[in-house]
């Protein structure tokens, strides 16, 4: 052989060795936080259209350089971006994603995102401030949601209310909304024993309310949902350590003004003066003089 066909012959060799050490073969395991693998991760080197998706088991097995950094994505679950430096085994824990999860809403016949949801949809928390002050889960409902007008028919905690969303739609057929609370239906015109379906349930036990505003809402409860439903959940119990919540409210009345009346003197005065001394009016008089209205803690 030449000199010139030695030395291409040496350089042929010289660059064949670093190709054959060019890539490895990483393998590994693709789980969620709690230890289940995810089925139909991808898993891709980053900047190469080299790839493989996890089996049944999670697991993943593919050849890359070893500098190259690998890209682990699955859907519902932040992706993730691991160099290799040289490992043959890596593997990987993926965090749910939770901006993801709320693109999904739950109806009542299945799940759906939330850009496609076609119906008017308000979701209420009330707070622990809010629910302490209310008497009634109706109370929670004032001027929190557009569209939902509740005009109480009295002051007490039992008493019912009107409620009206997106206005009445009939003359003479009833426009109040459907009431479920945990997925029970309750009937608009009272339970028995109660006249408001609502004050069955204590505002501070109450986890979130949900308005289905239009007609959509018949889609799940059928006739009895078009003048639209209140959804009510109660709170659930949770593992964990024992929690003991206290609520209490404090009220301090003062009045402004005093209703003007007459004094003692002046109201044993006109006992005489109208039933005279010896009557029995005059007889039942006494010689304490009480500003009732000024001490009520004299009452």
């Amino acid at each position: 052989m030449t000199r010139k066909a030695w030395i291409v012959a040496v350089m042929v060799l010289c660059f064949s060795f670093p190709a054959l050490a060019q890539t490895i073969t990483v393998t590994g395991t693709v789980t969620d936080a709690t230890g289940e693998p995810l089925i139909g991760a991808s898993v891709i080197a980053k900047g190469t259209s080299v790839g493989a998706a996890t089996d049944f088991d999670g697991n993943y097995s593919l050849s890359v350089d070893p500098k190259a950094t690998l890209i682990v994505s699955y859907v519902g679950y932040d992706t993730q971006e691991i160099p290799v430096d040289g490992r043959t085994n890596i593997n990987v824990v993926l965090k749910e994603n939770s901006v993801m999860l709320n693109e999904v809403v739950a109806i009542g016949y299945g799940s759906v995102k939330k850009s496609d949801a076609t119906g008017a949809v308000s979701a209420i928390k009330p707070s622990e401030v809010q629910a302490g002050l209310a008497t009634s889960a109706q109370d929670l409902l004032v001027g929190r949601s557009p569209g939902v007008v509740v005009t109480t028919n009295g002051g007490q905690p039992e008493g019912g209310a009107s409620i009206q969303i997106r206005g009445g739609a009939s003359l003479s057929a009833s426009n109040e909304p459907l009431i479920v609370i945990d997925g029970v239906p309750m009937d608009t015109k009272g339970t028995l024993g109660s006249s408001n379906p609502m004050s069955l349930v204590n505002p501070e036990n109450i986890e979130s309310m949900t308005i289905l505003k239009d007609a959509s809402a018949t889609a799940i409860f059928g006739s009895r949902a078009s003048n639209g439903v209140i959804i009510i959940t109660t709170k659930k119990g949770s593992s964990g350590a024992p929690v003991v919540n206290f609520a209490a409210n404090m009220y301090i009345n003062t009045p402004r003004n005093y209703v003007d009346m007459m004094n003692a003197s002046e109201f044993s005065s006109f006992i005489l003066n109208r039933y005279g001394e010896g009557s029995s009016q005059a007889n039942a008089l006494g010689n304490a003089s009480t500003d009732w209205l000024s001490s009520p803690e004299k009452c």
